[in-house]
């Protein structure tokens, strides 16, 4: 990192960080365009965070708080978002919390959809997640879960240093684009999975084609098809 801290007008979506890395055209037709289209994946997705995304419902199974929706921010990476549950558990090797007793740990735990992914994305996700509440509360979390409703288990994600410079490189690069409102052409090979892939048009930006040639062409298609 740079050293430099952004300011509350400055903050990136956290969860963008998941979409930058899946795919940067992605990422830029959503929060830089402001374009969006649900599919299936993301409609399962709302329906399954509904579950869990209640600020209002917190819960203690004896020496274990659960807290819901929880706020994240960092000024660091410039990111802010929520996190689905912060798992608190009570540990000699914790710290203090505002309104409980004794010392706790923390620690995110993301709940996703599908199955656990080949490439980074969920983990940089959630080890941003991690970041924040490390820059929030002054604590080191070297591990976070994951849990996956189609295997409906939990996986346990590392937080390495190598992971923690990824997202770091990451969060630099958004707010890059960000402040020149660059969409990047699509490269990706994920584009089937893609529920802006009649929005991005990848076909376009992959073979280099102009917008005014691509046109062109169809027109003199059609002209020819109806004369």
């Amino acid at each position: 990192m740079t050293g430099k801290r952004y300011t509350d007008d400055e903050l990136l979506s956290l969860s963008g960080i998941q979409h930058f890395r899946f795919c940067k055209r992605q990422w830029a037709l959503i929060h830089i365009e402001r374009q969006w289209e649900d599919n299936l994946r993301t409609t399962e997705g709302h329906i399954i965070h509904e579950n869990v995304d209640d600020p209002f419902f917190n819960e203690s199974r004896g020496d274990v708080f659960i807290s819901r929706a929880f706020p994240l921010v960092s000024y660091t990476l410039g990111l802010n978002g929520v996190a689905d549950i912060i798992e608190c558990t009570r540990s000699d090797a914790g710290i203090f919390l505002p309104g409980f007793d004794g010392l706790w740990t923390m620690k995110p735990v993301e709940y996703k959809r599908g199955k656990p992914k080949i490439d980074e994305r969920d983990a940089v996700q959630l080890c941003a997640q991690v970041m924040c509440l490390e820059e929030m509360f002054g604590v080191r979390i070297d591990e976070a879960d994951f849990y996956y409703n189609e295997i409906h288990r939990r996986l346990h994600l590392k937080i390495t240093d190598k992971l923690r410079s990824l997202v770091s490189s990451l969060a630099n690069e958004m707010h890059e684009l960000f402040r020149g409102g660059t969409t990047p052409e699509a490269t990706g090979s994920n584009c089937s999975l893609c529920s802006l892939v009649d929005v991005c048009l990848p076909r376009l930006t992959k073979r280099k084609v102009s917008v005014r040639n691509y046109i062109g062409r169809h027109v003199q298609d059609a002209c020819t098809n109806d004369c």
